[in-house]
């Protein structure tokens, strides 16, 4: 089947997700701890982000490629693309200090740019694995030989981890992820002392998540009946998510390092709200402007994004007597509101919220930025 109009339901789930990444991205404080992060492994609410992205990412690469088969320029151009926006953004922080510290140099600038700036990143993990996926894509065709080698992928993501370091797999201080992060792209170069999170090695499980999508993507678009596919789509999730509870008693649930069990339990997830999504949005056109706001913030996730982080570093850098703008608001609004944990979430919902004029805009002038 091919599609030359959008799917409702596609649109609306990255919506949802812009939305999340606004939530989630820019905390001032702590929240409530199921809305954290975890610092090394477990799962919470704010996991699901950035592998929910990949998996787009590969629905829309399905998609894509129902409709044409775009050259391999194009496509190595694209991620080349996103790659060099995601060094650019890494690039923000000590830009905007140069800018607007007085006592920030060229020389600080220098060292935290170059001799100190950060290789990988959220865009530059979306842009390897989406590339790589792509080649095995083109490569294999063959669904259900995509659908294996996914699963082989995640294996040896596994191994990696299990070989390198058999006495203890995943341990922070020594695991084959750090290993990898500190031959390439150094010490230097990434984010943590101890690991990036969006390292080099976890572009292996993150290229499973992408291929994940991409399958998805096939079932989104076949020519079998609407609660067919959801029903596919709902079993697949199902499966996705006992596999990932039976792989957990090996492998830990990690974002820090994505782990297999981590991608899996993503996947299960996507595979569910996507069906979901299907269930609501594709039986009837949705007439809600909250609706059609996120469906605005899915035609264009990676402008959303961009201007997310844009907006935060410029807030977080402008000086404002003994802080900085973006904390001068906190203090001044929500801070401490009933609690500090709801005075933050509150806060965050505010800068959420923030976001839904200009949707609004996008909405109105139908505006679509594509890379």
């Amino acid at each position: 089947m091919t599609t030359s109009k959008r799917i409702c339901s596609l649109d609306m789930l990255r919506g949802i997700l812009v939305a999340a990444i606004f939530f989630f991205d820019v905390p001032p404080a702590d929240m409530y701890p199921i809305l954290m992060h975890k610092a090394w492994q477990g799962f919470s609410v704010a996991e699901v982000g950035l592998p929910l992205f990949a998996f787009m990412m590969g629905t829309s690469m399905a998609i894509s490629f129902s409709r044409r088969t775009p050259s391999i320029k194009s496509l190595v151009k694209r991620a080349a693309i996103i790659f060099v926006l995601g060094l650019f953004i890494g690039t923000l922080m000590p830009l905007f200090s140069l800018i607007l510290v007085k006592t920030f140099t060229i020389e600080n600038f220098i060292n935290d740019a170059i001799y100190h700036g950060r290789f990988f990143g959220v865009l530059q993990r979306l842009a390897v694995t989406y590339l790589f996926a792509v080649m095995i894509v083109r490569s294999i065709k063959s669904d259900v030989g995509i659908f294996a080698a996914t699963f082989i992928i995640l294996i040896v993501s596994s191994l990696g981890f299990h070989i390198y370091a058999p006495d203890n797999p995943f341990s922070p201080e020594h695991n084959i992820s750090r290993a990898v992060d500190y031959i390439f792209p150094g010490a230097n170069h990434i984010y943590m002392d101890t690991h990036d999170p969006e390292g080099l090695y976890g572009c292996i499980a993150g290229t499973a998540s992408v291929l994940f999508g991409y399958l998805a993507g096939k079932i989104l678009i076949d020519n079998a009946p609407l609660n067919d596919r959801i029903f596919l789509m709902s079993v697949a999730g199902i499966l996705f998510l006992i596999v990932a509870g039976l792989w957990s008693f090996t492998d830990i649930v990690s974002k820090r390092i994505w782990t297999s069990p981590y991608a899996l339990i993503n996947a299960g997830l996507d595979y569910l709200s996507l069906a979901l999504c299907m269930k609501v949005f594709d039986t009837s056109p949705p007439v809600k402007k909250i609706s059609l706001l996120l469906i605005a913030l899915g035609k264009n996730p990676l402008f959303f994004f961009c201007a997310n982080l844009t907006a935060a570093i410029f807030l977080y850098i402008l000086p404002v007597g003994d802080t900085n703008a973006y904390f001068w608001i906190f203090e001044h609004t929500t801070k401490n509101f009933i609690s500090p944990e709801f005075g933050t979430t509150l806060f965050c919902t505010m800068w959420m919220l923030c976001w839904f004029p200009l949707a609004e805009i996008f909405r109105r002038f139908n505006i679509v930025i594509k890379i």
